[in-house]
């Protein structure tokens, strides 16, 4: 598989596999973000999932990928702290509001803070038309949380700040998506990167669950909890190696605007899985998110 990857780098069967790479990406990241925001307090949740992630990993890397030599295992200790500090905003800013809002929101601040990333490090440059795209994206995005905000009946006192933190999350999963795309291109294969990836950034979140937990006087169903941690993993697995693989076969700004389609699959979760209200207005607002992605890939 590796070298099948690094044989498609740059042509036009890589632009293709890309570009379902980051749309699988996008459902995979719905439905992940989805079991976070579930009935599970989302801390609870967060540490299920990442310490499914090592234990699943950690057989992987050690068995299965060429080991990090040298400065690749700078490059993949140098992603902990940047995703440290998104799950802790993400479970935070979950706490606080509603999925349909947070989510939009997270998902809407990344892209054109990535785009701008991706042309300072990686040189990539969006045409005018590919510009056009991202605005109406982020007019899909922003007006589908603003909709929300104004309509979701729970937490209303606390959604405003879920708002702002939900920004400062967004603005760090740009972050982590433009370094995590120069690591995986500076390792010569790039599911040691992966492998190495899940195992040393997951042991974080476990440890403030476990403190959580033992505070908790009504705590979820430890079986429960841990069978949502594997199919999270899983998801992450797909979600997060999917993305990646799109940023080093193409563009890195193209696959992270593609990639926040995953904001109309979580309308759709909201609606048919949590029981969140869907009207005309969601609709509508979806739709631009869909045509954005469009216009941005057609132009490129």
């Amino acid at each position: 598989m590796s070298e099948w990857i690094i044989s498609i780098e740059g042509t036009e069967t890589g632009h293709t596999v890309a570009l379902c790479l980051a749309l699988l990406a996008a459902l995979l990241h719905a439905l992940f973000g989805s079991l976070q925001k579930g009935r599970v307090d989302p801390w609870i949740s967060r540490g299920a999932i990442d310490a499914s992630q090592f234990l699943l990993a950690l057989p992987i890397a050690l068995f299965l990928v060429p080991p990090p030599v040298g400065i690749e295992w700078v490059l993949i200790f140098g992603a902990l702290p940047i995703h440290f500090a998104y799950k802790v905003g993400m479970a935070q800013a979950y706490s606080l509001g509603a999925y349909t809002v947070v989510y939009p929101v997270v998902r809407g601040t990344g892209p054109v803070v990535t785009v701008i990333a991706a042309w300072i490090v990686f040189g990539e440059v969006f045409t005018l038309t590919q510009w056009l795209g991202v605005f109406v994206l982020l007019a899909g995005i922003f007006g589908l949380a603003i909709h929300n905000l104004r309509t979701i009946k729970v937490a209303r006192d606390t959604l405003v700040p879920a708002m702002w933190l939900a920004v400062v999350t967004g603005a760090l999963a740009a972050l982590y998506t433009t370094y995590d795309a120069y690591a995986i291109r500076a390792t010569p294969d790039p599911f040691t990167f992966l492998a190495w990836f899940f195992v040393i950034a997951s042991v974080d979140m476990p440890i403030l669950a476990a403190i959580r937990w033992r505070r908790m006087t009504d705590r979820p169903d430890l079986g429960h909890t841990m069978r949502l941690g594997v199919f999270g993993a899983i998801l992450a697995f797909g979600s997060f190696g999917s993305v990646m693989l799109a940023t080093r076969l193409d563009k890195v700004g193209e696959a992270a605007i593609l990639r926040e389609t995953s904001t109309v699959f979580a309308a759709l979760i909201g609606w048919l899985v949590l029981r969140e209200t869907v009207g005309p207005t969601r609709v509508a607002l979806m739709s631009l998110i869909a045509l954005g992605a469009v216009i941005v890939e057609l132009a490129g």
